[in-house]
């Protein structure tokens, strides 16, 4: 098989999304019920109706982020795809490697949604509000940025948070140190380096309070192979040993999501396309910035589901 599945993360998020997979297939439907039931929460509410500063509070936005993802891979089950049967691997940016794990029977739907809850809380509360920060530099070598990283980590913490291709880096720590980085990117020649609207700094060494949380969290969930192997974020590399997955996972909270990479992986492993699964976009653009040879498609609604069965079965 020739196909993968990629699973969007945060930042993806907008009000309404899943709706229209809901109103369509009881299947996509029941997702949301049982998430809601999981979290005792009507976050399908939030989902559908807003308002936008609730949905994009982290806590709310992971799980959100899941659910719609897993209402489509539910609605494309309904129609006779799955991943076990027309899938290589699977993969997801971040929180998105929760989303492909309970896609791939990991870790049951109600179980995702109460790690992404806590994974969420968390992140929030390793950094105090204004004490740390985040970046994206663009057009700028990985290299020189880790250099950048380097020199500024005299002020605190500093490092590369995500690779995501395309010339974009996101580099993460504290708030002067990030700042300083990225003056110093564009000293070096980045073409911009533009302060992200964040409410922590993810995926580096001050998460390491979430890392500890996610570790405890884990150890406590059933987990099962999953049917195909994941493409872990921090090695780039196919796992399908359930517990070396969850060691991955605590990692990942401090680690860097090295997307560029995973994307390439999929191309030199015989990967010919890469399915989005969930909200937005994202991942399709960045696949498309970083690999021409791989085909992409966004699977996000139900006009979405049909043209992914029709050329998937």
């Amino acid at each position: 098989m020739s196909i993968a599945f990629t699973f969007p993360g945060q930042g993806s998020q907008t009000v309404g999304m899943g709706k229209d997979l809901a109103d369509a297939f009881p299947e996509a439907r029941a997702v949301f019920a049982e998430v809601d039931e999981a979290l005792g929460q009507k976050l399908s509410t939030i989902i559908w109706e807003g308002p936008e500063e609730t949905l994009t509070l982290t806590a709310n936005a992971q799980p959100a982020l899941m659910a719609v993802s897993m209402a489509a891979i539910r609605a494309l089950e309904a129609r006779g795809v799955t991943i076990l049967d027309h899938v290589a691997y699977v993969a997801g940016h971040s929180l998105g490697e929760y989303s492909a794990l309970c896609a791939a029977g990991m870790l049951s739907l109600s179980d995702t949604a109460r790690l992404l809850r806590i994974r969420g809380n968390a992140m929030q509360a390793a950094v105090p509000a204004g004490e740390g920060a985040m970046a994206a530099i663009i057009g700028l070598e990985a290299e020189a940025v880790e250099a950048a990283c380097a020199e500024a980590a005299t002020l605190g913490v500093c490092q590369i948070a995500n690779d995501n291709g395309g010339g974009q880096l996101v580099i993460s720590g504290g708030k002067p140190a990030v700042e300083l980085a990225a003056r110093l990117c564009t000293e070096k020649g980045a073409k911009r380096a533009i302060m992200l609207p964040v409410s922590a700094p993810f995926h580096c060494a001050l998460m390491q309070p979430a890392a500890e949380a996610m570790r405890e969290a884990l150890a406590k969930v059933n987990k099962s192979p999953p049917v195909v192997p994941v493409v872990s974020n921090v090695l780039v590399q196919p796992l399908t040993n359930a517990d070396d997955i969850a060691r991955r996972l605590v990692e990942q909270v401090t680690g860097r999501v090295r997307w560029r990479e995973t994307v390439d992986w999929f191309a030199a492993n015989g990967i010919a396309t890469l399915y989005e699964i969930g909200a937005g976009k994202v991942l399709t653009g960045l696949a498309r910035r970083i690999n021409r040879d791989i085909a992409t498609a966004a699977v996000n609604g139900p006009a979405d589901i049909e043209a992914a069965a029709e050329a998937l079965i």
